[in-house]
């Protein structure tokens, strides 16, 4: 139909390559198109073209072009919104505020359908209150940056999220006592939202967790990851370090305390430190 560009994977992988920022766009299209109750053919037809041309806007394998954007907004009385979703495509990445070695992160971040971190000295950015990551950020548009980044907590469906934060983490005073006992109390209400898995890992060796990270999957299983460095931190999507990862993940899961212990655990650190 010519209204888009393919994303082809490399030689030898056998499907086209999903990219997670074209993810991001397609994520809202199908959120208006299911409000609609309109299935992809329908859709396809109301907009002429063939219905796997949907099915690759949706899940990020290609980029529509603006006026077809403008096209899909009006059929599904998105009332603009997915136009500025695909104007924050291509402009958005330019306005937000993210450390330069963070920049590729976010559009994975935003498009994953499961999210795992390991979190050695500071609680999750998408787990912090705004008075807690004031403390940390230079400026007022960083702290919006980083809220803005947390709308996916409200997303629907938002990917499964599993957090290992170390218990130091629990006792490191950022702020006043009241930003820590607020904190450590959104922790535990976040704990008991479906799909949202949050374990206290106590002070000891885990073999491999030499550092924080956060590993992105896509709906098509690809995945990058953030690490951070003693200079910042890195974007990855080397097979071999995702390997390693994913087992230092797993091993993490599997030594530090459950979600209902660890439920617990953060509760008593409220009320015995930050109370």
């Amino acid at each position: 139909m010519g209204e888009g560009r393919m994303t082809v994977s490399p030689i030898g992988s056998g499907r086209p390559k999903i990219d997670p920022e074209l993810a991001g766009f397609g994520t809202v299209v199908k959120r208006f198109r299911e409000a609609a109750d309109i299935k992809q053919g329908e859709l396809a037809e109301l907009a002429n073209v063939a219905r796997s041309y949907i099915s690759h806007v949706e899940c990020g394998r290609t980029k529509c072009r603006r006026d077809f954007a403008e096209r899909l907004d009006a059929t599904l009385n998105a009332e603009g919104q997915i136009v500025e979703a695909w104007d924050d495509l291509l402009e958005k990445i330019k306005h937000v505020r993210y450390p330069t070695h963070f920049v590729a992160f976010p559009k994975a971040e935003g498009s994953a359908d499961q999210l795992r971190v390991y979190e050695t000295h500071l609680v999750y950015g998408l787990f912090q209150t705004e008075a807690y990551a004031r403390v940390l950020l230079v400026d007022d548009d960083a702290v919006a940056t980083r809220m803005r980044r947390q709308g996916l907590l409200s997303r629907k469906p938002r990917p499964l999220i599993s957090v290992v934060l170390e218990e130091s983490i629990l006792y490191r005073q950022v702020g006043s006592k009241e930003v820590m006992r607020d904190q450590l109390e959104y922790l535990v209400e976040l704990s008991l939202r479906e799909g949202i898995f949050l374990q206290v890992a106590m002070t000891a060796h885990y073999r491999g967790a030499r550092a924080s990270f956060t590993i992105a999957t896509q709906a098509d299983r690809s995945e990058i990851a953030y690490v951070v460095k003693a200079t910042g931190g890195e974007v990855t999507r080397d097979p071999s370090e995702l390997t390693r990862m994913s087992a230092v993940m797993h091993l993490l899961n599997t030594k530090a305390l459950n979600t209902e212990d660890s439920r617990a655990y953060i509760r008593k650190v409220v009320e015995e430190r930050w109370s």
